[in-house]
C-alpha cells in the first residue's frame, strides 16, 4: 500500500467530499460523490479505486466509504484549507459567497501549507485584535469602500 504525500487536486476533491458526506450523513455512497461533484460513476469508481490503493478509503463496490486514519488525517486538512481560505475571502476581503467558495476551492490546491498557515495565523490576529477592541476587519472594508468610490469617482 502506497502512502498519500501529495495528492492531486482531483483526489483531494474526492476526499473532502467523502469527509463532507461522512460528516453530514455518516455515510459515502459513490452516487452521492458523482452528484455532489457533478461526475460520472465510472469517474467516481477510478478515483475511488486510487484513494483505496493509497490507503486513504476502505472501499468496496457498491458498499459505503469510509476514511482510514490516514484519510481522516488528509481529508481534514484539505477541509481546513478550504475553510480558511474561504473564511478569509469572505469575512476580511468581503466577497460574496458564491465567488468566495469558487475562489476557495481553486486557491486550496495552489497555496501551500505555508500560506495556509499564515493565514490562519492572520485570520487569528483580527479576530484577537477584534475582542480587543481594534477592528481590522471593519477598517479594511470601510478602506476598500472609500477606494471603490474613488475609482468610480475617477472613472465619471
Amino acid at each position: 500500500m502506497e502512502t498519500a504525500e501529495k495528492l492531486s487536486a482531483s483526489l483531494e476533491d474526492y476526499l473532502e467530499v467523502i469527509f463532507n458526506l461522512l460528516s453530514a450523513k455518516s455515510a459515502a455512497r459513490s452516487k452521492d460523490i458523482a452528484e455532489h461533484l457533478g461526475v460520472t460513476r465510472a469517474s467516481v469508481t477510478g478515483a475511488l479505486r486510487a484513494l483505496a490503493q493509497k490507503g486513504l478509503i476502505d472501499y468496496e463496490p457498491y458498499g459505503v466509504i469510509r476514511l482510514t486514519e490516514e484519510g481522516g488525517r488528509q481529508a481534514r486538512r484539505v477541509v481546513r484549507r478550504h475553510q480558511v481560505l474561504h473564511s478569509f475571502f469572505t469575512e476580511v476581503l468581503g466577497l460574496e459567497e458564491g465567488l468566495s467558495q469558487e475562489a476557495a476551492c481553486r486557491a486550496e490546491h495552489t497555496l501551500g501549507s505555508e500560506v495556509i498557515e499564515r493565514l490562519v495565523v492572520f485570520i487569528e490576529f483580527l479576530n484577537r485584535s477584534s475582542l480587543e477592541g481594534k477592528d481590522w476587519t471593519a477598517e479594511f472594508m470601510e478602506f476598500r469602500l472609500q477606494e471603490q468610490k474613488s475609482q468610480k469617482t475617477e472613472e465619471v
